[in-house]
């Protein structure tokens, strides 16, 4: 049994807006240090275009924000510590593809797509391709096999084969030097890893099974007549992809001589196989079976485990799949999730500030606009707090950026209603936080309706650290006690538990859960005069939800 401070690893959490490294001790879990580094270009807004809902990330940016990060998080150790760190594992968002060449590089870092969109990594919350997974919905329900039947029977522009089929035909260049696509959290360990063959390296379980429609029931990834029946476009690509995938407990190799040097790690450090973030999240959060891990953030990823003797046969329909050993090794592993969560109350600050900002923009620099933001977020959270909760109150939709789970529809989008001359602010703020929960509460009732039992929820992610408004408001909604973990980085956490596995540390992940989790911190338990108002408010929210659905233009695909 390794003693504290005998051994140390490392966890890095790649989220939308920045890197986290995080060291930690693997006996005992202790958090020594952590560093966070943006990502510059992203930062600056480029290569996005909003409106578009086009979401893309240079390469460069991980690249420099990760090394910045793991130098960073090592300066002022001391070196004996240093020598003791035995591994690094990784987590990113996802689905976050990008097309690389033979050996794995992406395309933008070679210097013809050093300033091409299509050639950079394709963030999760991109929705560019959504006609593209509409066709594969409709194909996939007519086809012999039903490839989105253990991915809730509906396939997702924010997933990988969506994306690659988009960029395919919207940018012959890129399509014509794109030798293979890799997910973000399966080039970081490549990359680090000194790797140049990208039909060797090892993909992760992860995003293979929850995002491009890999399970071992097909054989791997849909077949080659499924994918050139979909657009002769993809005709050979899936002998470029990946066959074999591999659990968050298998190591990928051992750190390059070049990056060790580039980051100050040891040369023998062990690198695990790399996974989604929330997932790892979960993990951080002391996941257990029938567990609903709610990572919330910029959105939500809701993950929950279970044994797979027992639910191996259960299909949940309308969620972002359900995979064996995605999460855990040796569990089924279920994702679901919100599209907007964090994000829906950032828009909602920036309109309400949007005209001082405007009008005193050549007096505030970006992180003067920054800090009114937040001050604004935190005056509205205690505003909304404080006002009485009615069944006649205004209410919104969460689908500001589509609808993620339960039953995937991207096309959808915000409604507000209810509202009056005597509608301010902090009651708007109050509906979108109210919306929020209301979408929470759908997914549980999605897998409860399944044959899925939630017997606890824990939620973990910058809003449960930061806003107690909202998860009270959640717990109300939700009728259920949700309690929040002690550790504010649960995903790096996560990522250096497993970390800690491939490195022989720890013989299983549930052994080191049990050395390394950082424990709970609050309990937030639902007030039942609230239960009440919110079970009316939420049956508003399900008939507004269905007029906008049949409003909208996009065609729920139909089995």
């Amino acid at each position: 049994m390794s003693k504290a401070g005998e051994n140390w690893v490392i966890g890095l959490d790649f989220g939308t807006d920045s890197v986290r490294a995080l060291l930690v001790d693997a006996a005992t879990g202790e958090e020594q240090k952590s560093a966070v580094r943006s990502y510059p270009r992203w930062n600056d807004g480029l290569y996005c275009n909003s409106r578009l809902s086009q979401f893309r990330q240079h390469p460069l940016d991980h690249i420099e924000a990760m090394e910045a990060a793991i130098r960073e998080v090592l300066s002022g150790i001391p070196g004996d510590t240093v020598s003791r760190i035995r591994g690094l594992s990784v987590d990113t968002t996802g689905s976050t593809p990008v097309a690389v060449d033979r050996n794995g590089t992406p395309l933008a870092l070679h210097p013809e797509f050093a300033e091409n969109p299509n050639a950079m990594f394709i963030l999760w919350k991109d929705h560019t391709a959504i006609a593209e997974a509409d066709e594969i919905n409709q194909l996939a329900h007519r086809w012999e096999t039903d490839y989105t039947m253990y991915s809730g029977g509906s396939y997702s522009s924010e997933w990988f084969w969506a994306k690659m089929l988009h960029i395919f035909r919207t940018d012959p260049e890129v399509a014509q030097h794109a030798y293979s696509w890799m997910e973000h959290c399966d080039w970081i360990p490549h990359l680090l890893c000194g790797h140049d063959d990208v039909l060797t390296m090892k993909r992760g379980r992860c995003a293979a099974g929850h995002k491009a429609l890999w399970h071992e029931d097909f054989g791997g990834l849909p077949s080659e007549a499924f994918l050139t029946a979909l657009d002769p476009c993809l005709k050979d690509i899936r002998s470029r992809l990946y066959q074999q995938t591999y659990t968050s407990d298998i190591a990928v190799g051992t750190i390059s001589p070049e990056w060790a040097k580039r980051t100050g790690l040891p040369e023998d450090v062990v690198v695990g196989v790399g996974a989604i973030d929330a997932h790892m999240g979960a993990v951080g959060a002391a996941i257990r079976p029938y567990s609903l891990v709610k990572v919330v953030g910029t959105s939500t990823c809701d993950m929950l485990v279970a044994p797979v003797e027992r639910q191996v046969n259960s299909l949940v329909n309308g969620i972002c799949g359900q995979v064996d050993g995605s999460i855990v090794p040796g569990m089924l592993g279920f994702e679901a999730g919100q599209s907007a969560f964090g994000d829906l109350y950032q828009w909602f600050a920036r309109l309400v500030t949007y005209p001082v900002t405007t009008l005193l923009s050549d007096s505030l620099n970006q992180e003067e606009q920054h800090g009114l933001v937040s001050r604004i977020l935190a005056t509205l959270n205690r505003e909304a707090e404080a006002l009485p909760v009615t069944d006649v109150d205004e209410v919104a939709l969460d689908w500001i950026n589509g609808r993620r789970t339960p039953d995937v529809n991207p096309a959808l989008n915000g409604w507000l209603t209810g509202i009056t001359l005597g509608t301010d602010a902090p009651r708007l703020f109050k509906a979108l936080v109210e919306a929020t929960a209301f979408g929470s509460k759908a997914i549980v009732d999605r897998f409860e309706a399944e044959g899925i039992p939630v017997r606890e929820i824990i939620a973990t992610g910058g809003i449960a650290k930061k806003s107690p408004y909202v998860m009270q408001v959640l717990a109300d909604v939700l009728g259920r006690p949700i309690r929040t973990v002690k550790t504010e980085q649960s995903c790096a956490l996560g990522a250096a538990m497993y970390a800690a596995v491939v490195a022989g540390v720890h013989p299983s992940i549930d052994a080191a859960q049990e050395a390394m989790s950082s424990g709970f911190e609050h309990e937030f338990r639902p007030r039942p005069d609230r239960v009440a108002v919110y079970a009316t408010l939420y049956q508003r929210y399900q008939t507004l939800g269905s007029l906008q659905e049949k409003a909208t233009s996009y065609r729920q695909p139909q089995k």
